[in-house]
């Protein structure tokens, strides 16, 4: 009897796992913008685009889309204090994995931001698609705290 409810806790759990991952995805589906759609409103300059990539993704991709303002993941709160938090706006970092966009997007929710959206596989999916960028020559500090 012991082993059937060591059995039956097994699958509750492991349903509790795949539910929670299956809600994540489809909340990053839902906060996520395809490069042509992102494409599209920035041609009709209907959105504000912002490059959240880490400073180390600098070094190794000194590149920005054009258009974009670089905000540094760490600075997010101080540099958009001024922002409309009702204007619609995009946010990117580097790769596939998206993984600053999503703490990024995290705290822009947190700041009260209600029209944010992150590029969905970053500069990479951009770049793979043939759309433009431009040298990046800012200068910026190597600083990686986020």
């Amino acid at each position: 009897m012991a082993l059937i409810w060591a059995a039956v806790f097994c699958v509750l759990i492991l349903g509790w796992i795949v539910a929670r991952r299956l809600r994540a995805k489809r909340e990053v589906e839902s906060k996520s913008i395809e490069p042509e759609e992102l494409y599209k409103l920035l041609r009709a300059k209907q959105v504000l685009l912002y490059d959240v990539r880490q400073p180390l993704d600098f070094l190794a991709y000194p590149e920005i889309i054009p258009g974009a303002m670089r905000i540094a993941p760490k600075d997010i709160a101080e540099q958009t204090a001024s922002f409309s938090r009702d204007q619609n706006s995009v946010i990117y970092c580097t790769g596939a994995d998206d993984e600053t966009s999503l703490m990024v997007l995290g705290k822009a929710r947190a700041l009260n931001f209600t029209h944010v959206k992150m590029l969905k596989g970053g500069l990479a999916s951009w770049k793979a698609k043939g759309y433009p960028v431009e040298a990046y020559k800012e200068s910026f500090q190597l600083d990686t705290a986020t």
